[in-house]
C-alpha cells in the first residue's frame, strides 16, 4: 500500500514549490532608466524573485527526492512483478523525470536571469535598454511543478501497486509423464 503520509508531505512540498514559483513570477526584477546631465544607466529594484525561484526549485528537488527514495528509484531494489502496474509505474517514472528536469530547468534559468543586472552606462543620446527576465519563466516553471507532482504521485502509487501484487503462480502447471 503507498504510504498515505508520503503522498501528503510531497503533495505539501509542491504545492509550497508551485506557490514560490508563482510568486516569483510576480514579483521579478523589473528596472527604469535614470538619467543624469550627460548619461543614462539602469536602476533595478528588488531582487526577491530570485530567491523565490531558487526556494522552489529546493522544494521540488526535495519532494522528487522523497518519492525517489521511498520507490528505491525504480531500478533498485527487487524487481517489479509482471502486472499492469508495472508498466504504468515505469511510464509514469519517466515522464515524472522529463517534467521535473524541464521544471528544474525552467525555476534555475529565472533565477540566474533574474539576478542578472546590467551596469550599463551610455551616453544621453544613445538608446539605454536594461535586461530583464522575461514575463513567463517562472509561471512556466510553476505549471511543471504541477505536473510533475501529479506524475511523480502517481508513479508512487503505480510502484507500491506492482510491488505488493501477488507473486505469480510459480509451482509447474504442466501434466507430467511418467514410465510405468
Amino acid at each position: 500500500m503507498a504510504s498515505t503520509l508520503l503522498l501528503v508531505v510531497v503533495f505539501v512540498f509542491d504545492l509550497v514549490a508551485f506557490a514560490l514559483a508563482v510568486a516569483a513570477e510576480q514579483r521579478r526584477s523589473t528596472a527604469k532608466i535614470q538619467t543624469e546631465e550627460d548619461s543614462s544607466y539602469c536602476v533595478y529594484d528588488s531582487d526577491i524573485a530570485t530567491g523565490l525561484g531558487v526556494g522552489s526549485f529546493l522544494f521540488l528537488l526535495a519532494s522528487q527526492a522523497l518519492i525517489m527514495v521511498a520507490s528505491r528509484c525504480l531500478c533498485c531494489g527487487r524487481a517489479l512483478r509482471p502486472s499492469g502496474s508495472r508498466s504504468w509505474a515505469i511510464m509514469l517514472f519517466v515522464t515524472s523525470w522529463v517534467l521535473f528536469v524541464i521544471a528544474e530547468a525552467c525555476l534555475l534559468a529565472g533565477s540566474v536571469r533574474n539576478a542578472y543586472h546590467t551596469k550599463y552606462r551610455a551616453s544621453f543620446m544613445e538608446d539605454t535598454s536594461c535586461e530583464t527576465l522575461r514575463k513567463g519563466i517562472f509561471g512556466a516553471g510553476a505549471a511543471f511543478v504541477v505536473l510533475t507532482g501529479i506524475f511523480s504521485e502517481l508513479y508512487y502509487v503505480s510502484y507500491s501497486r506492482a510491488n505488493e501484487s501477488p507473486a505469480p503462480y510459480s509451482r509447474d502447471a504442466g501434466v507430467r509423464m511418467q514410465n510405468l
